[in-house]
């Protein structure tokens, strides 16, 4: 079952489990759009692996399957400068 991990790892924006914004890898790194397309042309930075958007897991569902709550960044050389 996918994490729905809450932010990008590069900008570290929202992005909760009903974002359209959202988008992973097969490792679920997960980026916001925006970061994916500019920054690292949708393939991923950790892997290689190609991005895509992240499915949306209907709203019944995550009563007993809820998001991950843990936040995560990476220090990414394309994302410096974007946390302060």
């Amino acid at each position: 079952m996918l994490k729905l991990k809450p932010n990008c790892e590069c900008c570290d924006t929202d992005l909760p489990p009903e974002s359209t914004q959202a988008v992973i890898c097969t490792f679920e790194c997960t980026f916001c759009k925006s970061c994916a397309e500019d920054r690292f042309d949708s393939i991923c930075p950790n892997c290689g692996g190609e991005l895509l958007r992240r499915p949306i897991r209907p709203a019944d569902k995550l009563v007993l399957n809820p998001p991950s709550d843990q936040r995560f960044v990476k220090a990414h050389p394309e994302c410096a400068g974007l946390l302060s």
